[in-house]
């Protein structure tokens, strides 16, 4: 058996955010294709996120999106739209009644 130096700086960089955040059903904006929603921090445009919905009188919605705008700034905070990708007919067709509740 032999000792070796192992170098501690990754070969490729992290990229990947991971991040909770618990919105009350008045914070978010359901679209057609996506969510709005305030955020206190910005968003990389092009942030890959896993959403899941929950409104009182329906089911739990999991949805997968991607970050396709984040408007703002630091004192008002940032407006973010998120585009949903992946979506099955089931929470297409729930979020569709949403959408327009």
């Amino acid at each position: 058996m032999s000792a070796r130096k192992i170098d501690p700086s990754p070969s490729t960089p992290a990229t990947s955010i991971q991040k909770r955040l618990a919105l009350s059903a008045a914070a978010v904006k359901i679209r057609k294709s996506g969510i709005e929603f305030r955020s206190q921090d910005p968003i990389p445009t092009w942030t890959e996120m896993s959403v899941d919905l929950q409104y009182p009188d329906a089911k739990k919605v999991h949805c997968n999106g991607v970050v396709v705008a984040c408007d703002g700034d630091l004192h008002s905070g940032y407006q973010v739209s998120l585009l949903f990708t992946k979506l099955s007919r089931q929470s297409e067709a729930l979020l569709s009644v949403l959408a327009y509740a």
